[in-house]
């Protein structure tokens, strides 16, 4: 038997997946699954530019550096806001992923963009996995590779809608037949949430607090819709912006809601205006197959009742949430020639 160099490469090289997310970096080895799973943040020397960590390590310094120390997200709203950063936080990585281990061909790399991303936001994202060793790089539609990663049948001529809520965007499409008939992409996502209670509890409380603890808040007693059961709390601390000192206050979740309510009331419109541009044929498949939910964003308290409500249709979570877009590219990588159609 004959043997193609594309079948060579395959053989020799440890093609990868990967959810450049404005929040997570997940990263999926071909034939092994999903292998790392840190935060999108690298943590650099200023004057030599030397990369002292990236993932868990960096994160862990956001806002505690010296002067001669950056740690920062190189990615915002789903896109690279710093090339360089972008490339060494994602040549860390790969070194991790690989183990130290050189392989004879450098790996094809699938990396899922949001679907309202520039011709010159795609190339940046593809130049910075070629610059950290990509053989090849093709690109896939979040809410495409959300929508394989959540097990929808996107190959079938039947109306698919996914609600992908990822770091620094929400992407709501209608899919069918291994292609989008409708996207809408709207920057705002689980950083935003995030924004959203630190500039409420700066405005009700003069109390400054940074976006890691406004995550905890949000994961804690965050809520999209209010219900009947007993009200929970949380104690919050920061500055007070009076004193100048160290403070602690008391949070309600009806606090939280009030603070969501925007970046929430963006995500339903989004997906109000996905159903609205649907066409007919697949609404009606839409009533009984319902909207699927992906993305970290998903696991908001009632946010999949309140778009039921809101919306008329059946909503479920995937299985998996934080991990759908990576398992789709994953499963495009695997079956390259049968998803091909699927990439940008």
């Amino acid at each position: 038997m004959k043997f193609m160099p594309s079948r060579l490469f395959r053989l020799f090289s440890n093609d990868l997946a990967i959810d450049l997310g404005t929040a997570n970096t997940v990263i999926y080895v071909r034939n092994q699954g999903v292998i790392l799973d840190q935060p999108s943040v690298v943590a650099i020397k200023r004057v030599t530019s030397e990369v002292l960590a990236a993932g868990n390590k960096a994160k862990e310094m956001l806002g505690k550096t010296p002067e001669s120390i950056i740690a920062c997200r190189p990615m915002k709203d789903g896109v690279i806001a710093s090339f360089e950063l972008t490339e060494s936080m994602l040549r860390y990585f790969i070194r991790e992923v690989h183990d130290n281990r050189t392989t004879l061909v450098r790996p094809r790399m699938i990396i899922g963009v949001p679907s309202g991303i520039t011709q010159v936001e795609k190339r940046a994202v593809e130049d910075s996995a070629k610059q950290a060793g990509a053989r090849e790089v093709y690109t896939i539609m979040e809410p495409m590779a959300a929508a394989i990663g959540a097990g929808l049948p996107v190959e079938e001529p039947v109306g698919n809608m996914i609600v992908d809520i990822g770091g620094g965007t929400t992407e709501v499409a209608i899919i069918s037949l291994k292609d989008v008939v409708y996207c809408k992409s709207v920057r705002v996502g689980g950083d935003e949430m995030d924004r959203s209670i630190v500039q409420y509890i700066k405005r009700k409380y003069n109390l400054l607090i940074g976006e890691r603890t406004a995550e905890s808040v949000k994961i804690d007693i965050g809520t999209a819709m209010l219900t009947d059961s007993e009200e929970r709390e949380i104690d919050v601390k920061g500055r007070d912006l009076v004193t100048g000192v160290p403070k602690t206050i008391r949070m309600s979740e009806q606090e939280v809601f009030e603070a969501l309510a925007e970046p929430v009331s963006v995500i339903i419109e989004a997906v109000r205006s996905a159903l609205e541009n649907a066409p007919p044929e697949l609404s009606s498949d839409l009533v009984d197959r319902g909207i699927m939910m992906a993305g970290g964003g998903s696991r908001l308290n009632n946010l999949g009742v309140l778009i039921s409500r809101e919306t008329g249709l059946p909503v479920r979570v995937a299985d998996n949430p934080l991990l759908c877009v990576v398992e789709g590219a994953g499963r495009v990588l695997d079956n390259f020639q049968f998803f091909r159609d699927a990439l940008m």
